[in-house]
């Protein structure tokens, strides 16, 4: 058994360096080492003996300087080869021998211990940690060959340590560029338990918190030892997040191999999207039988090359020609299945004996071990460094001078620290400040309609930065299109982000509602008042601005009716000008008739001004003639009824006539009460000159996309009441005085018509009130105040028109024989009408009371 064997190997040289190597596997309970490693203990040892050999056949490199090599097998443990590695720091150990006496009392000869300058390896991070805790406290450099633990970049615990593979920080740093260039932001990891699997997610977490943008949606352990249905709970438990579809694996074969099989059994093939480490890499082992379930997954492994060099001289050892290596026969035995007669061994009769004429590659499998590319680069690292400092340290001598005599490991690492060449695959060696090489990989997806290769297939590189071959990507059923792992998919156009509280990736998707667009992404704002939303809700845009137009259905009808009442009002006007003499005419009273008329002209005239675009000549027109028309209209009938009451009043008391009842005393009465109108509109000209306004308030529906800016002039609903207050009261009062003329005798009583025009005119007003303000909520509320304004002034003059006017124009046109001249009254004939009036109501009140009175008649 190797156990019993012996665990160092050693080479003469000028300069030593050692060399750690898990030529054994670890042994069962109690004995350090197990079966021998053929290709990550021999390969790998081989391909630093073939390091060797180059450097010192090189002329140019270290000449005259032979490297030997002191090498140990760490057997794959931690605490064995920390024992092996005292061998290295012997030489170093100051020894009291000032006791020790030989037989004849000479001081005894000691011979000095070999003195190893720098060490190549470990290969396990664990077994690298412990011993570069040892070689620390010694000041010797060592350089690993396969050691990628990112702990071991602390360059003040392992300040010693240097490495030419990258770290798997640099991995992690890889696979979070992968993940981001997939737009993901949200994924689960997976770790094996251990330095390697929990060390890498460790790392991908850190990187990806710094980097920003990327959550964990769960962080999973795989335990050592994992329980019956262990793996069938770790799939339950990622798709507790199943929008986490993408999965990063820090894991080992065995574990990689029993999470597809279990996300196989939950039918949960083509869910999952792994992202796996580089012990997936592009191996078979952990897909085999479960290629489905592995489709399109990406994976990771250090870039690396096959080293012909390498090839042509391991094929080519044998038993005789490399009996420098102590374990080449263990490995013989072991690679051609046969057994060497050595002394003192029983031969094992299930076995052949070895002929020795057996041919590495030629009767055995072959194929190069993936790191022996960095043993060689780590070697020559080594003897790089070695140069440079004895050009400097020795310059013009041949061989070791007394100033590298012994090596200063301190000064041997700053020069390690130095070195930049060309490595045995052609990319560039060199370290950072940690000591870490560049990180150089390959990005495999493994890929069902690549027969190439596996399966896998090379889709970019990542060397300090991510090359991502998108288009050579593919997905579950040849998917071109990269799968979503995602928290919250981006916000619709208008939708603000409402973040989770503690993840960053996840987020709800609100609207920006009503006048509100996306000022950012996590913030609405409101538009200007003049202002609604795109229909996207990005921006504002103005909002449009409307009027009432003359083809609207709120326009048609007052036009109409004004129109109608235009006519009617002009031909009243013309036939009371042709028939101006005739007694119907001058009976009306024709000043003040003409004066009605053209107030009633007015007044239909006015819907034109309200219906028309408005700008600050009609706003003005609007103020002046609003109220006027009716102002004239009731200024002229409130004089006329104020007339008849104070005839038919005086009469009752003497029969002298009351002042002011000639026509030209009725047009000053009726001018001086519009005047009154005019001062005040006037007064508002001076106060607030007229101008035009857009109302953005009026039309602002719940949905902006109904939202209008109204061009309307400066009057509010106040201000427009207010414009007719005036003629209001006038109307009132005349109403009040047709009410008191109401029993003047038919034939004097012009008070009549005037009073039923006033009762119908104030029904009118008293129902435009509560439809005027009882609109101001609604939408339509400028169409309907118009319409309703202007058909109720154009009602209010057509009732004025009709009782007054039409049925003299009738008898004047289709009854010319009425219109003639009627015996003319005095006014005391008109005093005795009143007196017989007044007589006649109070014997009808009495007769009404039971009483019977004879009053004299005093009229004759």
């Amino acid at each position: 058994m190797a156990a019993t064997m012996t665990s160092q190997h050693h080479i003469e040289g000028d300069i030593t360096l050692g060399g750690l190597f898990p030529v054994h596997s670890r042994g069962p309970a109690g004995v350090p080492c197990g079966e021998i490693k053929k290709e990550k203990g021999i390969h790998r040892m081989e391909a630093m003996l073939y390091a060797l050999d180059q450097i010192n056949s090189d002329p140019d490199l270290l000449p005259n300087i032979t490297l030997g090599a002191r090498i140990l097998d760490t057997c794959s443990r931690d605490t064995y080869a920390l024992e092996q590695s005292l061998t290295f720091v012997q030489a170093l150990i100051q020894k009291d021998n000032s006791d020790v006496r030989c037989s004849n009392g000479e001081p005894p000869i000691i011979p000095k211990p070999e003195r190893v300058v720098g060490v190549i390896g470990a290969s396990a991070s664990s077994v690298s940690i412990m011993v570069a805790n040892v070689l620390r406290l010694f000041a010797i450099p060592q350089i690993s060959y396969a050691s990628t633990a990112p702990e071991l970049s602390d360059n003040n615990r392992y300040d010693f340590f240097s490495r030419v593979v990258p770290p798997d920080s640099f991995q992690a740093q890889a696979m979070v560029d992968i993940v981001k260039a997939m737009g993901w932001n949200y994924v689960s990891t997976l770790a094996s338990e251990g330095n390697y699997g929990e060390s890498g997610v460790d790392a991908f977490i850190q990187i990806s918190r710094e980097a920003g943008g990327l959550c964990i949606a769960q962080t999973i352990k795989i335990p050592r030892e994992p329980r019956p249905g262990e793996f069938d709970k770790i799939i339950k438990r990622l798709m507790e997040t199943s929008n986490a579809r993408g999965v990063i694996i820090f894991a080992n074969e065995d574990d990689i191999k029993r999470v597809l099989e279990a996300a196989k059994k939950a039918n949960l093939t083509g869910h999952f999207l792994f992202v796996g480490s580089d012990s997936w890499g592009a191996k078979n082992s952990p897909i085999l039988n479960l290629e489905d379930v592995a489709e399109g997954a990406v994976t990771i492994l250090p870039k690396r090359a096959s080293i012909d060099g390498f090839d042509q001289y391991f094929t080519t050892r044998s038993l005789e020609n490399n009996r420098r290596n102590i374990w080449f026969a263990e490995f013989w035995e072991d690679d051609f299945k046969c057994k060497l007669t050595r002394p003192g061994i029983r031969g094992n009769s299930g076995l052949r004996k070895c002929t020795g004429e057996e041919r590495i590659s030629r009767d055995s499998a072959y194929e190069q071990e993936g790191k022996v590319q960095f043993v060689i680069d780590a070697v020559y690292a080594m003897a790089y460094a070695l140069h440079s400092m004895h050009i400097d340290l020795c310059p013009g001598s041949m061989g070791i001078c007394d100033k590298m005599d012994p090596v200063d490991g301190r000064m041997l690492l700053s020069y390690i620290r130095a070195v930049n060449f060309n490595g045995s695959a052609g990319t560039g060696v060199m370290f950072n400040e940690n000591g870490d090489a560049p990180g150089r990989y390959d990005i495999f997806q493994y890929q069902l309609s690549n027969t190439t290769n596996s399966g896998y297939k090379i889709i970019g590189q990542w060397t300090n930065h991510l090359r991502l071959n998108a288009e050579d990507m593919q997905w579950s059923g040849g998917d071109k299109l990269v799968p979503d792992s995602v928290c919250s998919f981006p916000c619709e156009s208008g939708e603000r982000k409402r973040m989770v509280k503690g993840v960053p990736c996840c987020w709800h998707c609100e609207l920006c509602d009503g006048y509100q667009y996306l000022l950012d992404e996590f913030n609405c704002d409101t538009c200007p008042f003049d202002m609604r939303p795109t229909p996207n809700r990005t921006s504002c845009r103005p909002t449009p601005i409307i009027k009432l137009e003359w083809s609207s259905p709120w326009a048609i009808i007052p036009v109409f009716l004004a129109v109608l009442g235009i006519l009617a009002t002009s031909g009243v006007i013309i036939t009371f000008i042709r028939f101006n003499d005739t007694p119907i005419v001058r009976a009306s009273g024709r000043e003040l008739s003409y004066v009605l008329l053209t107030g009633i002209f007015l007044i239909y005239l006015i819907t034109f001004l309200m219906i028309a675009e408005p700008s600050t000549v009609v706003c003005a027109f609007r103020r002046l003639f609003l109220g006027l028309g009716m102002s004239i209209s009731y200024s002229a009938m409130l004089t006329k009824t104020n007339r008849i009451y104070r005839i038919f009043e005086q009469g009752k008391k003497s029969v002298t006539p009351p002042k002011f009842i000639s026509p030209s005393s009725q047009l000053i009465i009726t001018f001086i009460l519009i005047s009154v109108q005019l001062l005040g509109v006037f007064i508002w000209f001076g106060v607030v000159p007229p101008h035009t306004t857009v109302d953005f308030d009026e039309l602002r529906p719940p949905n902006p996309e109904y939202a209008r800016g109204i061009l309307k002039c400066d009057m509010s609903d106040l201000s427009l009441i207010g414009c007719l207050s005036y003629s209001m009261v006038l109307m009132v009062t005349c109403t009040v005085y047709a009410i008191k003329s109401r029993g003047v005798p038919e034939t004097f009583n012009e008070a009549k018509p005037i009073g039923f025009t006033m009762y119908t005119t104030c029904i009118i007003w008293l129902a435009f009130v509560p439809i005027f303000f009882g609109t101001s909520q609604s939408t339509e509320k400028m169409f309907i105040q118009t319409t309703t304004l202007t058909v109720s002034m154009s009602l209010s003059a057509t009732v004025s028109l009709g009782m007054l006017y039409i049925p003299k124009v009738y008898v004047i046109i289709f009854h010319p024989e009425q219109n003639v001249q009627k015996r003319k009254r005095s006014f005391k004939a008109v005093v005795q009408a009143a007196t017989v009036s007044t007589h006649l109501s109070q014997k009808s009140s009495d007769k009404q009371n039971g009483e019977t009175k004879v009053e004299p008649d005093r009229s004759k």
